[in-house]
């Protein structure tokens, strides 16, 4: 394998490879001069230079909120960096719809929760609801996917057992909540309910949130992970390609890349 040539990166503010970047904290003290001071220092401890701090605000009693610009000379071969990645060929509505209908011929059955005490639905709302997101249509709308969102606070065992019950091809976990990494504890309790389910390997198994990757829901033992930005196009393409893939219906010119690289 020919190593590819470095790509050295530094971050961009006003011009290019000025190091310059911005960074945002809170500590625990009231705002006060002495507090903007404090902010100053522990970026500097952090290896930053050229430290000013662009604003602080009262956070709540004791607290204060700080973005701070810096720079730094840390610098970064972009081509050192190796990731896995979900890549599919990327296909509109229509024909989505079209190529369910040709190859799998039946609809893909889904279902979607946000498990465990997590009480947010915003995001498999987002990807399963028949509106979908930034004017992208949810798996609901496609006729070529029976979508069923479970909404919020769904024990896992409660999810992967309904899913089973409809023989579902996928199931979507959202995790919102990342405090104290709740949601990496509660994507590993799912994925042993799953494992003692008897579907792990057999059902696709997809994890999705605002600090989920695909590398991450990988190490997890996932299929696959989406995180912010995702919109239901991109996880129906991924789905539609998995199971033609598990299936053997996939054609040559697909570019299913579901696995690390």
């Amino acid at each position: 394998m020919v190593k590819p040539s470095k790509q050295i990166i530094r971050p961009y503010g006003d011009r290019r490879d000025d190091g310059m970047v911005q960074l945002s904290f809170t500590l625990p003290v009231p705002l006060s001069e002495k507090a903007k001071e404090a902010a100053a220092q522990f970026t500097k401890k952090m290896g930053f230079t050229d430290v000013k701090v662009a604003a602080a605000e009262r956070a709540a009693d004791q607290y204060t909120f700080f973005v701070v610009y810096a720079r730094s000379n840390v610098t970064l071969d972009y081509a050192e960096i190796d990731v896995p990645e979900v890549v599919v060929r990327k296909m509109g509505f229509d024909d989505l719809n079209a190529l369910i209908k040709e190859k799998v011929r039946r609809r893909i059955v889904v279902f979607g929760a946000c498990t465990g005490t997590d009480t947010h639905t915003v995001g498999i709302d987002a990807i399963l609801n028949m509106k979908g997101y930034a004017g992208d249509y949810g798996l609901e709308r496609y006729p070529g996917f029976e979508a069923f969102n479970l909404g919020s606070q769904v024990p896992n065992e409660d999810l992967i057992k309904k899913a089973t019950a409809k023989q579902a091809d996928a199931i979507l976990v959202s995790q919102v909540v990342t405090q104290r990494d709740v949601h990496k504890d509660n994507s590993r309790q799912f994925i042993d309910a799953a494992k003692a389910a008897g579907i792990h390997g057999k059902t696709l198994l997809l994890l999705g949130g605002p600090r989920v990757d695909h590398k991450l829901a990988l190490e997890l033992g996932f299929d696959a992970g989406f995180g912010p930005g995702t919109k239901p196009s991109d996880v129906a393409n991924y789905i539609v390609h998995a199971v033609m893939k598990k299936e053997g219906t996939e054609s040559a010119d697909s570019h299913y890349q579901g696995e690390p690289t």
